[in-house]
């Protein structure tokens, strides 16, 4: 086809904006969803549309994540918005006979109030949704990812026509610095100053990468943007290589998100297509060539300097700075690097500019930032929110509150090379400045939620293994430091630890983080920190009295029956693979120590409290012998 002028931009929205408008059926097509079974969804809700001869009332549509993760299969019927969970496709010809042909909701399959257990029909109903504010997720669950003209449809591409044809390099520079957007990969560099050191660079040659090699755990964000909306990073890039005058670009992916990978290569070559990248883009004399570079899954790789090695065919490792990738990046010419993230909400700054931008967040902490919550709360999932609302506000009225019979204990945020922070701090608010006052970073925004089933001894032991592993190991601080860290904490969680480890580990984790090349170093001791910082106590219990409050750690864990709770319902009996549980129905059970293997299953399946964790050497001879 040929390619796009802004007339043919504009004729694309307003053929396509009232197709959005017509009957849906959105069918989650993320990478969780897709796992549960929604292309099968898919197939059997046009397979019985088809049957019916009603395939022209509603069209299905595969979306990219709709963020409800823990609800999945989910499926959101437009215009009416009215949303289902927990989809399966054998509940598809019920649905289209109850919902499409009836008209009438089909009850059991509407989200239900964590709180009231009532049914909620729309969308906007549910507090997991009205509560988030959309920024780089704005077209997350309500467009097709793999269709362009969609896309287009919903304000597509008009950031990027702006910045083409009617603003400077320095124009769009000024308007990004303005927005004080800081990069949402973890460091939270302001991103126009970055820009802006790049386009003063000196040099005929310059490169624009996007950071889409996300690996901490329990971290979906950026995959969930490139799955759902592939050509708002395209397009955000496209706006960032005008600003700094590159004319080539690669998007680095991990190749463990496949999805994600197919669906960029497909925006890439739609974009080609209709002439939105390549020659000449819409008439502005601009062009920009773009590359998918797959990545191996190295996390140290999420480092600006050691991803730029990779896309050059060397090894992953950090070099150190300055200069700055900003003067001699990418094969040694100026580059920007930002991540998918951060590209997602530059078109939005472009068309509305930097106050509309500062309008949500903090002065300091502008705009919206996307979580992945996970863990112990009720609703788990992809969150946006805007800067400035407590810790406390996402748990218990996004997150719906804490799993029944949990208690909470602590946040992880920013994954390994973020920190704990427990009960006593949940009123903060969700700042940059705010958060690393408690020893956290925001990071890329990974939020597991932890409850007292959870040992922070191990949970620290935990991350530090993850980054002891994806240690590059070029530099010896990085390299040993979290090795012998790590070793100390396997002694510990194994009943091994001795009095002065806590000062140890401190004193190794002040070493570690001033003298490690990259982030990945500087960072890795915070999970070991905060944890000692707030919940000391469990790390001198572990050490001296050889207790693990949560039953974790095996060698430091005594199961008992608290024979007061117990009611004799036998739940426990039956969890146990290894008949350590014994005793009869309605009366007392007991458990024999020298059978049992501390799995956990018991205290797991008892849903009295009956079941309790002790020190490993709570027995005496005399009490064994009774228990037994």
């Amino acid at each position: 086809m040929e390619k796009l002028t802004i007339d043919g931009l504009h004729t694309i929205k307003e053929n396509y904006r009232s197709r959005l408008t017509e009957g849906r059926l959105m069918v989650c097509g993320g990478t969780g969803c897709i796992a549960g079974g929604s292309l099968k969804i898919k197939d059997s809700l046009e397979a019985t549309l088809k049957e019916k001869n009603i395939s022209d009332k509603y069209k299905v549509i595969l979306t990219g994540c709709n963020g409800f993760c823990a609800h999945g299969p989910l499926l959101l019927v437009q215009p009416e918005g009215i949303f289902y969970e927990r989809m399966k496709p054998v509940d598809a010809p019920e649905f289209i006979e109850e919902h499409i042909v009836a008209g009438r909701r089909l009850d059991r399959l509407l989200y239900k109030d964590t709180k009231t257990r009532a049914s909620v029909e729309n969308i906007h109903d549910i507090p997991f949704f009205n509560l988030q504010a959309l920024g780089a997720l704005k077209n997350r669950g309500i467009i097709d990812p793999e269709n362009i003209e969609e896309y287009i449809a919903v304000d597509g591409y008009f950031g990027a026509a702006k910045a083409l044809r009617e603003m400077t390099p320095e124009e769009i520079v000024k308007e990004v610095r303005g927005s004080v957007l800081r990069g949402r990969g973890g460091a939270g560099f302001v991103t126009g100053l970055k820009w802006e050191l790049c386009a003063q660079a000196q040099g005929q040659h310059k490169y624009i990468l996007c950071n889409g090699d996300e690996g901490d755990p329990g971290a979906f964000m950026d995959r969930s943007i490139m799955e759902a909306d592939p050509h708002v990073v395209l397009e955000g890039m496209i706006i960032a290589a005008k600003a700094i005058g590159a004319h080539h670009g690669y998007i680095y992916v991990r190749a463990e998100y496949p999805l994600a990978v197919r669906r960029l290569r497909k925006a890439i070559n739609q974009a080609l297509e209709y002439g939105l990248l390549g020659k000449d883009i819409l008439g502005s004399g601009f062009d920009l060539e773009l590359d998918i570079y797959p990545g191996a899954g190295a996390f140290v790789c999420g480092e600006e300097t050691a991803l730029m090695r990779s896309i050059e065919g060397k090894r992953g490792c950090p070099i150190p700075r300055p200069p700055f990738p900003a003067q001699k990046g990418l094969w040694e010419r100026p580059t920007v690097l930002n991540n998918v993230e951060t590209f997602a909400n530059i078109p939005s700054i472009i068309r509305n500019g930097a106050d509309w931008f500062k309008s949500r967040g903090t002065e300091k902490s502008t705009g919206t930032k996307v979580f992945a919550l996970t863990g112990a709360a009720m609703n788990t999932g992809l969150i946006e929110i805007p800067f400035g609302i407590s810790l406390r506000t996402i748990l218990e009225d996004i997150g719906g509150g804490m799993n029944r019979g949990r208690t909470f204990k602590a946040l992880q945020l920013g994954g390994p090379s973020g920190g704990c922070i427990p009960a006593e701090l949940l009123d903060i608010p969700v700042t940059y400045e705010d958060i690393v006052k408690t020893g956290a970073i925001v990071g890329s925004g990974g939020m597991v939620i932890m409850d007292n089933n959870n040992c922070m001894v191990n949970l620290a032991r935990f991350f530090l293994d993850f980054s002891a592993h994806e240690s590059c190991g070029k530099c010896t601080p990085c390299r040993v430091g979290t090795k012998v860290m790590l070793n100390r904490l396997i002694d510990i969680c194994d009943g091994k630890g001795q009095e002065g480890d806590i000062e140890l580990l401190e004193d190794l984790a002040d070493d570690i983080k001033t003298a490690s090349l990259c982030g990945l170093g500087q960072t890795a001791p915070n999970p070991v920190l905060t944890t000692i910082k707030y919940f000391r106590n469990e790390y001198e219990a572990h050490i001296k009295d050889k207790w693990c409050f949560a039953g974790v750690c095996k060698n430091l864990s005594t199961f008992y029956v608290d024979e007061s709770k117990c009611t004799g319902c036998t739940a426990c009996a039956r969890a146990c693979q290894v008949g350590a549980v014994v005793g009869e129905k309605k009366k007392s059970h007991s458990i024999t120590q020298e059978k049992c293997v501390r799995c956990r299953s018991c205290y797991n399946a008892c849903k009295f409290g009956a079941v309790k964790v002790g020190p490993a050497d709570m027995f005496s001879q005399k009490e064994k012998e009774y228990a037994r």
